[in-house]
C-alpha cells in the first residue's frame, strides 16, 4: 500500500521524510526504536517496540526535573537523551535503532543521541 503525502510546507516535507525513513527503520524486541519528536520549544524521546506497539521508556523536556534545568535547548535535549537511556537500561534495553523523525541529524536531535550514548545506550 503506497501512502502519499501531498502539499507544500515544512510540516509536509518532514512527514514525507519520516515516512521514507520508516520504510527502513523498525523496532524489534531485541533492538527497539528510539524516536525523537521535536517542537520549537520541547523535545520528546521514546523507546518503542514496534512488534507489539509498546513504549518501553520515555523522557521529555516537559518533565518537572528537566523544566527546572537552566541552559539552552541543546543542553536540555542532551539531558533528555541521558534520562531516556537510563530508563531504557532499567527496562532491559541495551541497543536501539535511532529514528530521527524526519528531522536533520543536527542540533537538538543529535544532542539526544549523544546523551543516550554517553549514558551507555548503543545506537
Amino acid at each position: 500500500m503506497a501512502v502519499s503525502i501531498k502539499g507544500k510546507g515544512k510540516y509536509v516535507a518532514r512527514k514525507r521524510r519520516h515516512l521514507r525513513l520508516r520504510k527502513k527503520v523498525t523496532g524489534t524486541a531485541a533492538r527497539p526504536r528510539l524516536v525523537v519528536t521535536r517542537s520549537n520549544r520541547h523535545i520528546v524521546a521514546q523507546v518503542i517496540d514496534d512488534t507489539v506497539g509498546h513504549t518501553l521508556a520515555s523522557a521529555s523536556s516537559l518533565e518537572v526535573e528537566l523544566r527546572e534545568d537552566s541552559g539552552d535547548k541543546s543542553a536540555k535535549a542532551r539531558r533528555v537523551g541521558e534520562l531516556v537511556a537510563e530508563r531504557a537500561k532499567a527496562a532491559g534495553v541495551d541497543t536501539v535503532v535511532f529514528d530521527r523523525g524526519g528531522n536533520q541529524y543536527h542540533g537538538r536531535v543529535a544532542a539526544v543521541a549523544e546523551g543516550a550514548r554517553e549514558s551507555g545506550l548503543t545506537l
